[in-house]
């Protein structure tokens, strides 16, 4: 079974997009959070980089993504962002 990284983009120092009363951090952790709690309630091994308003260097958060798990093809990596420029929506895997 695959294993799960879930990292929410931004934090910290680097809040990422914002508008209409939204900050890309805090909405990436508000989703990151729940992905996190579904899988856990379906038994599937996860683990969340950020849990908190924290800011990650950019080389330290790849080491946080292949830590917990290494870099084998039965880790699955989402890393959550919101873009501010429009409609697209996008789900690399």
């Amino acid at each position: 079974m695959k294993k799960v990284v879930i990292d929410a983009g931004h934090g910290g120092d680097d809040p990422g997009a914002s508008g209409n009363g939204i900050v890309e951090k805090e909405l990436t952790l508000e989703i990151s959070q729940y992905i996190h709690d579904r899988l856990d309630e379906l038994g599937i091994e996860n683990t969340l980089i950020r849990d908190s308003d924290e800011t990650i260097e950019p080389n330290d958060r790849v080491n946080m993504i292949v830590s917990p798990y290494g870099s084998d093809s039965d880790v699955l990596v989402v890393s959550n962002h919101i873009n501010a420029g429009g409609r697209a929506v996008k789900l690399l895997i």
